[in-house]
């Protein structure tokens, strides 16, 4: 059976996210003793793509390639974690993309707002949240679809911010149940340069970058007490093409472990610096 039909067989079937415990190990003076980790994102979440990938809410492989994997492994290897992943593989952010994609005659298997957030354990010590991949290019598609109306930029500024708000309010649910818990959130590359878009038009990728960067900056804004921003849009190596699994959209090995690595001081330590205000990634095509 296929990677693709043996999660979309999987996603069927009513489940709970799983946790996992390693043994006590010496602890790392720069990683707390007692980690409960909650992920919330899409198809990353199972690593897929990767060469290890996981079925959704199960404890993986210990060799697993995804980068909340190798995110947790390198937690247990410093302390005694536990892993709660929420994770969906197709899912957006809330029942507003949901309804967005409907236009397109697509359906999603659920959204973080109403099928993730509800999930989070009181103990939660660290959640991270990955958002955007599948909502910008739900957006982009309805624009390409010439379904956005007359003011093309305008739609796209709207969907931006309902983004924006709509992110808030996963911030504030997740906050509600585990008011204690620091949140690590990763923003968006520039997906105008990602190689699924490279055979797109100029006009296309403009819109993609407007897209993706104005989502990124919706997540950079959630920056507060005891909430940091990982930033992938102005690290230079997550736009390579090794960082890339052959669908051209979903991270390599490389892609996931870079993730992963990003991650890590912003899960462990007691500070973050906030993402870059500008950078060249930014602006990889044309402005729209």
């Amino acid at each position: 059976m296929s990677r693709s039909l043996r999660l979309s067989a999987l996603l069927v079937l009513l489940g709970a996210a799983a946790c996992s415990k390693a043994p006590e190990t010496p602890t790392s003076p720069t990683t707390p003793v007692g980690v409960n980790y909650m992920n919330i994102s899409a198809s990353d979440s199972t690593g897929y793509m990767s060469s290890v990938e996981c079925f959704p809410f199960t404890t993986c492989a210990p060799n697993a390639t995804g980068w909340v994997q190798t995110l947790f492994r390198r937690l247990q290897q410093n302390g005694t974690a536990t892993l709660n992943n929420t994770g969906v593989p197709g899912q957006v952010l809330s029942q507003h993309f949901e309804d967005l994609g409907r236009r397109l005659g697509r359906t999603y298997p659920g959204n973080f707002l109403t099928n993730q957030a509800p999930f989070t354990k009181s103990d939660a010590t660290v959640v991270t949240i990955f958002a955007g991949g599948n909502d910008a290019n739900t957006v982009g598609q309805i624009v390409q679809a010439q379904l956005a109306g007359d003011d093309v930029r305008g739609f796209i500024d709207q969907q931006v911010r309902q983004f924006g708000d709509d992110l808030a309010a996963l911030v504030r649910a997740v906050r509600q149940k585990a008011p204690n818990a620091k949140l690590v959130l990763l923003n968006l590359p520039n997906l105008a340069g990602a190689p699924y878009l490279a055979r797109n038009s100029a006009v296309e990728r403009g819109v993609m970058q407007r897209i993706a960067v104005g989502m990124s900056d919706r997540v950079n804004a959630q920056v507060g007490p005891n909430t940091f921003v990982v930033d992938l849009l102005c690290d230079a190596r997550i736009l390579e093409p090794s960082s890339f699994s052959s669908d051209g959209f979903h991270p390599s090995d490389r892609g996931y472990t870079l993730m992963a690595e990003l991650a890590y001081p912003a899960v462990v330590n007691g500070s973050h610096p906030a993402p870059a205000a500008d950078c060249a990634q930014r602006r990889i095509a044309p402005v729209f």
